[in-house]
């Protein structure tokens, strides 16, 4: 019988190599010079190395590990088995341009200083020569593309050219001695990058659809399961984020009410949103509203002693176009793995400079001031920002939690987050207001995002529920329709994490203060919440 310990270190180290995606975040930075190999012949060997893991992790003797490895076995397990789902069921590589973007592997190399630039350009350079085999690949092994993904695709493959353009001759600008050796190889990714977005829009202009982008409700929930890691089922979460919908309507109506007067009804939210809507950002000024509220944030955050903090530089800035298209923020932490003294990064995409005045308008009035506020609560201050950084301070047997972190802990802690923040009276009742309609938001992402993959809900009902029940803007709801398209299961993880995490919040201990609990759910990286709750003994 194998010893966990050991075998758990083989095994991660065989994710970390097979795949730089999974090193980049991890913060390993051994395999920094690769791109992923997505070709028929590599895919088919990390299946078989998967599947080796499997059966080596089978033959464990769980109930004889401590509670800490215990719960290592069951994270480092449920990765082998997801990722081996992903491969032979959903396999996204062939038919989704998106999983083969190099360019966040780019950029994690361009953007933080965690090693002198020479070595930074020595890996950019085995990197940016890898692309035009990478690229060619890609185009050999996807078909049959979704034309929302292959619209989406054209986007970011353009901003990560842009990456190699713009970025690129800064940091070289720093050890010139290297051009000679990185510009030959530069210049052939771009010319790779070319003839790929060229293989894109002739698809497009093709006029063909591709294949429908949902999953159907056999793929839709096993994969559910994968990402979720809990025992609700899909009918569940269904079925809870629906009263969760009208449980928050009804607070959000006698809010509103509280606030600009009149009858507890829809018509008064909607009076109230709008007076928040009127004061908003623009494209100037998004940026640095988001860094004087996460001051705001942080401040209340100390005065009120609600969760230890760190000295953890964090930077805001202007989403990356590589990445724009799918969220309208998100946080971009060093990995657990990480040594270097390195920021978080907290982006925020502006409107695109091609849409229309009206679209940006809707846009804006979506994430006006107050939005702005809660949305810093949710990826930085106490939010994703301050979890990770916790995150990272956690130390196990083996490196599992530094792979093996739950998207619903991390997304349920921001959710609860929010709501922590406003209940105790962070920007007032407009805050409030803002935070109750990113719940009635989160509740409809988990049904949009079921309903959308297992019952074929129309653009048209998806919109109206958005703008009706959710009282968002068109732009926004126009955004989220097309997020739930793009994606499958990763919008459920806000509704089923916060729900778990609330109600672990929920269960602090007799004498425990706010903050000791807090400190204590942050305490073992990000686990699966089910998990979570045995380590906290709830």
């Amino acid at each position: 019988m194998p010893e966990f310990v050991p075998l758990a270190e083989r095994i991660t180290d065989a994710l970390l190599e097979s795949d730089p995606v999974t090193a980049l975040y991890a913060g390993d930075h051994r395999f920094d010079d690769r791109l992923p190999d997505l070709s028929a012949t590599a895919v088919t060997g990390r299946v078989s190395m998967l599947r080796d893991a499997a059966d080596a992790l089978s033959g464990v003797d769980a109930d004889g590990l401590d509670a800490e490895d215990q719960v290592d076995h069951a994270i480092l397990t449920a990765q082998v088995e997801r990722r081996l789902f992903e491969f032979t069921e959903i396999r996204e590589h062939e038919w989704n341009p998106l999983e083969h973007n190099p360019g966040p592997l780019l950029h994690g190399l361009l953007s933080r200083p965690f090693a002198p630039a020479a070595e930074r350009l020595e890996s950019l350079r085995g990197r940016l020569a890898a692309m035009p085999d990478a690229l060619a690949t890609a185009r050999a092994v996807l078909s049959d593309v979704p034309r929302i993904h292959a619209e989406t695709a054209a986007g970011q493959f353009a901003g990560t050219a842009g990456l190699i353009r713009d970025e690129l001759p800064v940091l070289l600008a720093r050890e010139p001695g290297l051009r000679g050796s990185v510009e030959p190889v530069a210049a052939a990714a771009l010319a790779a990058l070319d003839e790929f977005d060229g293989w894109l829009r002739r698809g497009l202009e093709s006029g063909e659809p591709g294949r429908d982008p949902r999953l159907g409700r056999r793929l839709w929930e096993a994969r559910l399961w994968h990402t979720l890691d809990t025992e609700l089922s899909a009918a569940d979460v269904l079925a809870r984020a629906r009263e969760n919908l009208d449980r928050v309507s009804g607070e959000l109506r006698t809010l509103a009410a509280e606030l600009v007067g009149g009858a507890a009804d829809d018509e008064t939210v909607r009076r109230a949103l709008h007076t928040m809507a009127e004061r908003h950002p623009d494209n100037d000024t998004i940026v640095g509203l988001a860094k004087g509220t996460l001051d705001e944030a942080t401040e209340f955050v100390r005065d009120h002693d609600l969760v230890s903090l760190v000295d953890d530089p964090c930077v805001i800035e202007e989403m990356p176009e590589f990445a724009r298209g799918v969220a309208v923020a998100y946080c971009d932490p060093p990995g657990p793995l990480e040594t270097a003294d390195v920021p978080t990064f907290y982006c925020i995409a502006p409107a695109p400079s091609d849409w229309p005045a009206e679209r940006v308008r809707s846009f804006y009035r979506e994430y006006n001031n107050e939005m702005i506020r809660d949305l810093t609560v949710h990826e930085a201050m106490p939010g994703h920002f301050l979890q990770l950084a916790h995150a990272r301070r956690f130390r196990g047997s083996s490196r599992v939690r530094a792979l093996g972190w739950s998207g619903p802990f991390v997304e349920g802690w921001a959710v609860y987050a929010e709501e922590l923040m406003a209940g105790l009276g962070f920007g007032g009742l407009p805050v409030r207001l803002q935070q109750l309609k990113m719940q009635l938001r989160m509740s409809l992402n988990a049904i949009i995002d079921q309903l959308t993959h297992c019952e074929d809900l129309p653009e048209s009902e998806a919109m109206a529920l958005m703008t009706g029940r959710g009282f968002q803007e068109e732009g926004e709801a126009a955004g989220k329709w097309r997020r739930a398209l793009l994606t499958s299961t990763q919008l459920s993880t806000y509704f089923v994490g916060y729900l778990e995490v609330a109600e672990l919040a929920a269960a602090r201990p007799f004498g425990a203060t706010p903050k000791a609990w807090h400190d204590a759910m942050l305490a073992h990286g990000s686990p699966p919440p089910r998990h979570l709750r045995s380590l906290l003994g709830v």
